[in-house]
């Protein structure tokens, strides 16, 4: 199959260029970035996959790594880390400017991004959605199972293998970075499942393992290939050692799946490197690899000259697409970041420092290398095991990649914070309710209203329970997103209600919040004419049948009861003490000897204040046998459900007659 045949997944978040690991450490998360704009500007992202990864929890990086190590991560920051010096000398870690593996702020956050692309390619391979994923993120080589090593903090490479095995009884890792890839070999250094492969600087250079004699152990043994190498390794000698090497390993091992890590610290003129490898000579490896026609995922890993290494994932990444980009670099890439000032050139040029690796040393390198392949079993197979959960990838909705925290998906994830109840607008409220309060208190609302047409209202510290309709809820007062009912302004005018003798007074002129309550809003009321209509037939005692003396709302009341006041306004089902925040008045309705308005003549008394404010707790007085204004909200809504139970009832009081049948609501009036 050609590679422009493929089907290429490239996985980035623009988030990884925000960390850094301090002004003096050579590695640079900046230089993602500095890739993905030079891919964007050649226009690469439109022939391929292009999808932000999803973040690693902590329970998918203990797959590999200790617990204890994960949760030291998870914790340590720049602010706490004098509280965490001994795990921190443990784990390999320092503080900035001091080591190669400093506590940075987002830590963790960076560990499980870029780890998250590199598990997320290896899902979709497994998935058959993608013949080449590409995470230039990952390739973090040297991390060990509890211990950060060379700027390597989670070993996502282990991450993905241990995923693709999943699927694929075969992987095979190749590590063209200068580096020797000790992490991942020493986490397969007993299987013969994983063969890793690594073309590494070796002698006095970090991490001074990767020794050709270095070839595994038990079931392992001969699975661990090493090519030791000097400095000065050119293009021609690069491809001498590598095109043989990998032919036989592809013969012999016949891997189902390939995992490389693409280091450009191997290229010349690199700051930490010693190659003198050229971009084609870089990208030949790749290349060679993907002509198998094997899945094939590839990762970063080294390189810390910026420039350079962006300059060859960005060509790599084209020569995975088959296509062949122009030297001159586009102008949109020199306007966002001009770091190529030296040649504004996309291929470099290598220097003319000598090759410490003469060819008589490679051919015997070579063959000591050949010699240990031919050992091998040719396919080892994997037996029969129960197989581990595979990794789903979630079907969010795919994001523009330069909107971060926009769209529809930012949208669902959106929480409401204290502030935005703010506006003054309800509908847009109304929008947001439901992504803030509890479902079972926003279905309880919306029944509610429906039945009733009226803003009901559950007993404070009862949330989700019983609820009863206010007798004083006028018809225009129910808010805009209930169907056919409006909510304009209206002047009630208030006459002095008789205060119970257990009752403390309430100052409805500015409500107080009791400590740990929250105070609801009172929507703007629109519609005056029909408010008014509303609550003179309230005052009159009509109900929504037309049927004097039961107010409409009301609970029956049971035979022989005395006639006596309606209930007072309860707390909104909306706003219970769980709410996320206090929400300010936007309309204050005074008792008489307040500076609230002229009072209201005949009819019951009106609500004693806006109907989502919370009501102070107060003592409960013994029950009058009528429509009680203090009876908890689940007595007055839900009595049918407590006909069989004990006639005592909550707060030790007693019933007093026969409990009342459960409520009948009128529609809504319009």
């Amino acid at each position: 199959m050609s590679l422009k045949n493929k089907t290429v997944a490239y996985f980035y978040d623009e988030e990884i260029g925000n960390f850094s690991y301090g002004t003096t450490n050579p590695m640079r998360p900046h230089r993602v970035r500095l890739t993905h704009s030079l891919v964007d500007s050649y226009g690469l992202g439109t022939k391929m996959l292009v999808k932000r990864p999803q973040p690693s929890s902590a329970d998918e990086l203990e797959r590999f790594h200790a617990d204890e190590y994960v949760n030291f991560l998870s914790s340590v920051t720049p602010d706490n880390q004098d509280e965490y010096l001994a795990q921190m000398r443990r784990f390999n870690l320092g503080c900035l400017g001091e080591a190669d593996c400093p506590v940075f702020d987002g830590l963790f956050e960076y560990c499980q991004i870029y780890t998250g692309g590199s598990v997320n390619s290896a899902a979709l391979m497994n998935d058959k959605q993608a013949d080449i994923c590409l995470n230039w993120s990952g390739g973090l080589h040297h991390a060990k199972k509890a211990e950060a090593s060379g700027f390597c903090f989670v070993n996502d490479i282990v991450l993905a293998i241990l995923e693709l095995l999943k699927v694929h009884q075969r992987v095979l890792y190749v590590d063209i970075d200068i580096h020797h890839g000790d992490g991942v070999e020493e986490a397969f250094y007993a299987t013969d499942r994983v063969m890793t492969v690594s073309f590494h600087k070796y002698g006095d250079f970090f991490p001074g393992t990767g020794s050709v004699e270095d070839v595994g152990v038990g079931d392992g043994k001969h699975y661990s290939v090493n090519v030791p190498l000097q400095e000065g390794m050119d293009d021609e000698s690069y491809r001498f050692m590598f095109e043989p090497i990998m032919q036989k390993v592809m013969e012999v091992f016949q891997p189902e799946a390939i995992v490389v890590c693409g280091g450009a610290d191997s290229l010349s003129g690199d700051r930490l490197g010693c190659f003198n490898l050229s971009l084609e000579g870089h990208a030949d490896c790749m290349e060679f690899l993907a002509k198998f026609g094997v899945p094939l995922l590839i990762l970063g890993g080294g390189g810390y000259t910026l420039r350079n290494v962006a300059r060859c994932w960005c060509f790599e990444t084209s020569r995975m697409l088959g296509l062949d980009l122009p030297d001159q670099l586009p102008d949109s890439a020199l306007k966002e970041f001009d770091l190529y000032d030296d040649t504004h050139r996309l291929r470099i040029t290598v220097s003319n420092m000598k090759n410490g690796n003469s060819r008589k040393k490679l051919e015997e390198i070579k063959t000591s290398v050949l010699k240990a392949l031919s050992n091998i079993a040719a396919a080892p197979g994997a037996q029969f095991a129960p197989v581990p959960p595979r990794h789903q990838i979630k079907d969010d909705p795919e994001e523009e990649m330069d909107i971060r925290g926009g769209g529809q998906a930012a949208d669902d994830r959106r929480i409401v914070k204290d502030e935005d109840y703010g506006s003054d607008n309800d509908a847009d409220f109304m929008d947001d309710k439901d992504s803030v309060l509890p479902q079972q208190q926003a279905q309880h609302a919306q029944q509610a209203q429906q039945q009733s047409g009226y803003q009901e209202s559950s007993r404070p510290g009862t949330p989700g329970r019983g609820s009863v309709a206010s007798t004083y809820a006028t018809p225009g007062g129910s808010r805009a997103a209930t169907p056919g009912l409006t909510a304009d302004p209206v002047d009630l005018k208030m006459e002095p209600q008789q205060e119970r003798a257990a009752t403390p007074p309430v100052h409805m002129g500015s409500v107080k919040a009791e400590p740990k309550q929250e105070r609801g809003r009172t929507p703007p009321p629109s519609n005056s004419a029909a408010a008014s209509q509303g609550a003179s037939q309230t005052a009159a005692g009509v109900t929504a049948g037309g049927v004097p003396g039961q107010q409409r709302g009301a609970l029956p009341q049971a035979a022989g009861a005395p006639a006596g006041p309606g209930p007072s306004p309860r707390v909104s089902p909306y706003f219970s003490r769980r709410s996320p925040s206090p929400l300010p008045l936007r309309q204050s309705v005074k008792r008489e000897g307040s500076e609230a308005g002229p009072s209201h003549a005949g009819g019951p008394p009106p609500p004693s204040g806006p109907r989502f404010a919370y009501v102070p707790a107060r003592a409960q007085p013994a029950s009058c046998g009528h429509m009680d204004v203090d009876k908890p909200a689940q007595q007055m809504s839900f009595q049918s459900h407590d006909q069989n139970k004990s006639k005592q009832e909550p707060h030790g009081r007693s019933s007093a007659g026969t409990p009342p049948p459960p409520p009948s609501y009128p529609p809504p009036m319009i």
